[in-house]
């Protein structure tokens, strides 16, 4: 079970921290990820991170604000956002993976958390 917290409401510039905490223990067997979804849009894929931490992998148009990580002694998975802007608004879901390999692809995603809202204002 996934669960992810840390979502908020935050002017242009400002910086979030999403986690995703994990039951289980099991969890550093995963691959971790977060998507997001906008009003109105499909679900797309923002970053994920090997089950040691040591790899990750980011989608083109957030490379360099978000940064992920994991801390398998918590079971949980954080994804620091910094300069947010009013398009990073969404609700970004957490999500494992039992792959092998980092994945952009939500198919390849077995366990999904409820989502956590991130409200950008101008």
């Amino acid at each position: 079970q996934l669960q992810a917290s840390g979502g908020g409401l935050v002017q242009a510039g400002g910086s979030l921290r999403p986690s995703c905490a994990a039951s289980g223990s099991t969890f550093r067997r995963y691959v971790m990820g977060w998507f997001r979804q906008a009003p109105g849009k499909a679900r797309e894929f923002v970053a994920s991170i090997s089950w040691s931490g040591g790899t990750s992998y980011y989608a083109n148009s957030i490379k360099g604000r978000f940064t992920i990580s994991r801390d398998n002694a918590k079971n949980t998975v954080y994804l620091q956002i910094n300069s947010l802007k009013p398009e990073d608004t969404a609700v970004y879901y957490c999500a494992a993976s039992s792959s092998t390999y980092l994945s952009g692809s939500s198919s390849q995603y077995t366990y999904w958390g409820q989502g956590t809202q991130v409200t950008v204002s101008s």
